[in-house]
């Protein structure tokens, strides 16, 4: 979550997370003297200086052709730019902090990052860097019996399981999922203390193990396994849901820390997102019974801007995050469109689009979870759905403003190198744009 954030130095990671992430939201109204001054989705976004794609190919014949393949001399810049910040990221991690572990914001991030840059350019100096750098985060788990994939230790079981799998070193990458898999009956069967979001919650283990299916190219993972995680979120949601007596509003209700969140991180597009994967949900009658209604009652919050509020009940139209907002919540609209159909959810993931493109360039910087990099893949996930070259066209002009990182004035993140809050996060989406079509939101998007 990334609504209240507190100062640290900024050349070191921070092991603070939950303590950000559970902070409370800042009231809407600043007070500036005697003036009261209402904060708006302007107020945080810088103007975006680009023009809007018109449908003229020679506004995009710098960038990508008809086909939408991007032009050497765009993929040249990329390259080069990611390049560029992967020497000034390493400089800077030097002063990291060594005890974090996670991929949110400490080494499993960069591993996480540097996995992904083999798999983009086939150097195999990059999976050793992935496995230095998950090796420090083996080294240092929270230990804390956090079961998720960014903030617990799931997600350095999960990267060092594929590390190794893809060094050739199946008993390393067998041990780390039977680590793994040693939360397991925790999570399904865990006390009512475990939350269900993506962060610190069920889902956040889920996606670990589908993380793992995925990379490895088979049911590492059985499919049962999964499905049981699914089935103690719904009946987490049924019971929520009666017990804040809206069983007539939407059949499943999450909540964290006493909120009801909508976005992706903590809430309820999040959890949505997950259980409309194909199969995951084991009966399609549930799925069609408490799920899509589910989906429904979040379409029904949605501000007249486009956007979506950060809590039930919160009626301030602020922020435009992955985290909170429109670029999260459209992973659960295109999800919906695919699984359910109707132009209802298709017409309200691209109206998210135009949200991003007006107020998605923010003040808090260029990142994954509150930035422009994270931002930048709303229109990347539109684009991989219609094919329409203007959300193409969007992602790149959104690249461009990130490969000028450092020049708006934007605020300096807590973690300034992190996966999740800083320029590891961007470079993997530079790197991501490099293939669009399989371009995907990191430790979410499966």
């Amino acid at each position: 979550m990334a609504v209240s954030h507190r100062p640290s130095h900024p050349s070191t990671l921070s092991t603070t997370i939950p303590a950000l992430s559970r902070a409370r939201f800042k009231p809407g109204k600043l007070m500036e003297g005697r003036s009261m001054v209402i904060e708006t989705m302007d107020s945080r976004a810088l103007r975006n200086p680009y023009s809007d794609y018109d449908g003229n190919p020679a506004s995009t014949q710098s960038l990508f052709d008809s086909q939408g393949r991007l032009t050497p001399e765009f993929s040249q810049r990329l390259s080069s730019k990611v390049n560029e910040l992967l020497s000034v990221m390493e400089n800077g991690l030097r002063s990291a902090d060594p005890r974090d572990c996670t991929s949110y914001t400490g080494w499993t991030g960069i591993a996480l990052l540097y996995l992904h840059l083999h798999k983009v350019f086939s150097e195999s100096s990059f999976l050793h860097k992935a496995q230095e750098y998950v090796s420090r985060a083996l080294k240092s788990l929270t230990r804390r019996h956090d079961v998720t994939f960014l903030c617990g230790d799931a997600g350095p079981l999960a990267v060092a399981a594929v590390v190794y799998h893809r060094l050739q070193r199946p008993q390393e990458a067998d041990d780390c999922i039977n680590r793994l898999m040693q939360y397991h009956e925790t999570v399904v069967k865990g006390s009512g203390s475990l939350p269900d979001e993506l962060l610190y919650g069920r889902m956040g283990f889920l996606f670990s193990l589908l993380f793992i299916n995925q990379q490895f190219g088979q049911d590492k993972i059985p499919l049962d396994y999964i499905q049981q995680i699914c089935e103690a979120v719904i009946v987490s949601g049924d019971h929520q849901s009666r017990r804040f007596r809206v069983q007539n509003q939407t059949p499943l209700m999450f909540e964290w820390y006493q909120e009801q969140y909508v976005g992706a991180a903590h809430g309820l597009a999040g959890i949505y997102y997950f259980l409309m994967q194909p199969g995951l949900v084991s009966s399609v009658e549930q799925l069609h019974r408490l799920v899509k209604p589910s989906v429904d009652y979040v379409c029904g919050l949605k501000f007249p801007s486009g956007n979506y509020p950060p809590c039930v009940g919160d009626e301030r139209d602020l922020l435009v995050h992955w985290c909170h907002g429109s670029p999260g919540v459209i992973y659960m609209l295109l999800q919906a469109y695919k699984v359910f159909g109707g132009p209802g959810y298709l017409e309200d993931a691209l109206q998210c689009g135009e949200v991003v493109w007006r107020y998605g360039l923010l003040k808090k910087g260029y990142g994954l979870c509150h930035g422009a990099a994270g931002n930048a893949y709303t229109f990347l996930a539109l684009y991989r759905h219609t094919g329409d070259h203007k959300h193409l066209y969007r992602a790149c002009m959104f690249a461009d403003w990130c490969m000028n990182y450092g020049r708006h004035g934007c605020r300096t993140p807590d973690t300034p190198f992190s996966l999740f809050e800083g320029m590891a996060g961007t470079i993997y989406f530079l790197a991501d744009l490099l293939q669009p079509m399989r371009a995907k939101f990191p430790a979410f998007e499966v």
